[in-house]
């Protein structure tokens, strides 16, 4: 069996996100540490130009996003699950509007003055402005808006003062009793804004969410060992694609298996990646590209917030 192997940076919230999933199923990896803004040369030659943070790799399979990643570490290892039976909608719907509604509040209030000139404090200010330049273009182009500081101020009182009743009232440790894909999308952004102490009160404030999400970053990253791109891309190349999945759906756009094709996410990092359309399931559409890096891979996205295109 394939190593997993996680693409990541220390500071991403989506980042963590995984590693905390990884914890939380109890799983070991190898850690392949990569740059937080363009150009990501290592990366993109075996995902074909996608470049958010993380990706998982799985010997020449490549997971984008970490809606998806969660479902391949369920394939992985069933038990603890992700998606409890029969709350398996509630879950994941509500680990989508965190991982979007709260997470864009959570960028907003991460990136005001105030809590850049903190979190940044020791960079030189022209590797600030060359962060910043990226990240405007990283969410450009999608259909994410810019949220300004003021009006993420204004509403998030009402998301946390939501988050704290429930957690208050439900009988369990965590958001739906046990824990689930809804905890650790909704962790991450909490963890973001713990960085600094300008953002930090902003989550510190509530004790029924401090509680939780100290028992959500319990669960720690499982157990990881560093690899390098170079490695990686060995891995990848010298290793064959697993069997596509066996699934039988009619694509609603008329899509065909071997059609050249674009995948590409519609909120923010909207850079396309072609290829030749393999499989698309109801969850999941994956492409076959050829890289002379990384060789010959399958190349996996989630359905939802993805578009194809020709």
């Amino acid at each position: 069996m394939s190593e997993l192997i996680l693409h990541h940076y220390p500071t991403s919230p989506f980042a963590e996100k995984a590693r905390l999933l990884l914890g939380f199923k109890g799983l070991s990896w190898r850690s392949v540490n990569i740059p937080p803004m363009m150009p990501k040369p290592d990366l993109t030659a075996l995902t074909g130009g996608y470049r958010k943070t993380p990706v998982l790799q799985i010997g020449a399979d490549i997971y984008c996003d970490t809606a998806l990643i969660a479902r391949r570490l369920e394939q992985e290892k069933a038990s603890p699950a992700l998606f409890p039976e029969g709350r398996e909608m509630i879950a994941a719907s509500f680990a989508a509007w965190a991982d979007s509604v709260v997470f864009q509040h959570a960028v907003s209030l991460v990136f005001q003055p105030e809590s850049v000139a903190v979190r940044f404090a020791k960079l030189p200010p022209e590797v600030i402005k060359t962060f910043i330049s990226d990240r405007a273009g990283l969410f450009s182009g999608g259909t994410t808006k810019h949220l300004s500081a003021e009006q993420a101020k204004h509403q998030w009182p009402t998301i946390m003062a939501r988050l704290e009743q429930q957690l208050q009232r439900e009988e369990g440790d965590f958001l739906l009793g046990d824990p689930s894909i809804a905890d650790f999308a909704m962790a991450h952004p909490l963890w973001f804004l713990k960085g600094t102490a300008v953002t930090s009160p902003l989550v510190d404030t509530y004790p029924a969410i401090s509680a939780w999400l100290a028992r959500v970053l319990g669960f720690g990253h499982g157990a990881s060992n560093a690899m390098s791109s170079e490695e990686a891309l060995e891995v990848a190349r010298n290793a064959a694609p697993a069997a596509l999945p066996d699934e039988s759906f009619e694509e609603p756009n008329g899509f065909t298996k071997g059609q050249q094709v674009t995948i590409a996410a519609t909120d923010y990092g909207v850079d396309p990646v072609a290829g030749e359309l393999l499989f698309a399931g109801r969850e999941e559409l994956i492409l076959r590209r050829e890289d002379a890096l990384g060789g010959v891979v399958h190349v996996h996205f989630p359905r939802l917030g993805f578009q194809l295109s020709t």
